[in-house]
């Protein structure tokens, strides 16, 4: 016997029962962003690696070690998408979206970076964002985490989520900043780690986000990058919070909160939990007014977050909120006797035609009846509907309800439809 092929290290697969839960996930999801009137984009899985450079920056983890790059046949390098915000600017420009329009827009879909595999956090994982195109004030900072709000509403989870904003400030309070920053880390390289030594010639503000205590503790005295900010942002994030106030959503100010990626400005925002030890962010986003215009379009603001699904649904398991799949089916047909099983079959096509939105599982690959019984308390189904030789004989079909007490009755073929819809109350 030939060795199993197993599954690429942190791609992993969706069984069946995770599979129910993940589709209540993306219910409740589509429910929420129709209900702020957004619309969904797909877009491709592989990109041109240049688009990643130029957004998420040459000098990031995502760059630098986690994608998944590779030549095609052409010589073009062509990377597997690591992150949304990114592609969606490149659709929304080259679909025709975004120049003197506004758009709301969200997405879901696997994303891959090549980094160590742990729980909730995988080299395959999906994602779901919004991202809104055209608005410039902070009334569109305040809907996007509002809609996010709304998720842990719907799951009855609010309480164990906290919400951290921040203001990056413009592209030129940020860099002057980030000089005021190195300037200081410059005269405390003894104390940084390997980690934090790298960042301070490639991304300086990631180090405000090190999880080092010693790092932390040199972090203590170094400049505020509120003290940077210029007067509109400000403004903005002053009204921001007047926003989340007014709307009764809680927050904490935390000014070492930074984004990893090289395109977001202003406002930023993570929702972090307790409940999944060191892996705490379960949505993040902000806003990004220049990306558009670095990626090639005409000058757009943009906000938005991302939520990885795994993480999401880690949580949800964790909490104990999501609901066990019990059924696969609402119907079972079950045909005994000589003759039953194609009029068995052609029943079932009928139901299917007429009772919208049934499931009916059809028995296939023989057994005796107590066998087909079995098999339809298994799958969960609701009802049977037997099929004997006598009722084959008298076009009729006896229906037992396996959810109470084993109650049956006789029906018509010509009513059966009817019938079944109205004991499982699908109309």
């Amino acid at each position: 016997m030939s060795k199993p092929i197993q599954a690429i290290r942190g791609m992993n697969d969706c069984l069946p029962n995770e599979t129910a839960q993940w589709q209540q996930v993306e219910e409740v999801i589509r429910k929420t962003v129709a209900s702020y009137g957004y619309s969904e984009i797909r877009f491709p899985i592989v990109e041109f690696t240049d688009l990643f450079k130029r957004s998420v920056g040459e000098v990031t983890d995502i760059v630098e070690k986690e994608m998944y790059t590779f030549e095609d046949r052409n010589g073009d390098s062509l990377s597997l998408r690591p992150e949304g915000t990114a592609v969606c600017v490149r659709a929304a420009n080259q679909g025709a979206l975004l120049y003197n329009q506004q758009q709301r827009l969200w997405y879901q879909g696997p994303m891959f970076r090549h980094e160590r595999p742990q729980k909730g956090r995988y080299r395959q994982f999906h994602q779901f964002g919004v991202e809104a195109y055209g608005f410039e004030g902070p009334d569109m900072d305040a809907e996007v985490i509002m809609l996010s709000a709304r998720l842990w509403q719907a799951f009855g989870i609010t309480e164990h989520l906290r919400l951290e904003i921040n203001s990056l400030g413009s592209n030129e309070a940020r860099a002057d900043y980030i000089r005021a920053l190195v300037e200081y880390l410059e005269q405390h390289k003894d104390k940084l780690d390997e980690d934090s030594l790298r960042r301070l010639g490639t991304n300086p503000m990631r180090i405000l986000d090190s999880k080092n205590p010693d790092v932390q503790a040199v972090l203590e005295a170094a400049p505020v990058l509120s003290e940077y900010l210029d007067e509109e942002s400000k403004t903005m994030f002053v009204e921001l919070q007047q926003r989340l106030d007014a709307v009764g959503i809680k927050y904490v100010i935390n000014e070492k909160l930074v984004r990893g990626l090289d395109y977001y400005n202003r406002t930023v925002f993570e929702w972090v939990t307790e409940s999944l030890g060191s892996q705490g962010t379960v949505l993040a986003g902000g806003r990004y007014d220049g990306l558009v215009e670095q990626l090639g379009g005409k000058a757009t603001p943009g906000v938005g977050f991302a939520m990885g699904i795994e993480r999401f649904v880690l949580l949800l398991q964790t909490l104990d909120v999501l609901k066990e799949p019990t059924s696969t089916a609402d119907v079972y047909m079950v045909a005994a006797g000589a003759g039953t099983d194609m009029k068995s079959v052609e029943l079932a096509e009928v139901l299917r035609t007429e009772v919208d939105g049934i499931r009916v599982v059809s028995h296939c690959g023989g057994g005796n009846f107590k066998k087909q019984m079995k098999r339809a308390d298994k799958v969960g189904a609701s009802l049977a509907i037997i099929l004997g030789e006598d009722e084959l004989n008298n076009k009729q079909v006896t229906v037992k309800n396996l959810r109470q007490h084993g109650e049956q009755e006789t029906v018509a073929w010509e009513q059966l439809a009817a019938r079944v819809s109205a004991i499982l109350e699908l109309d």
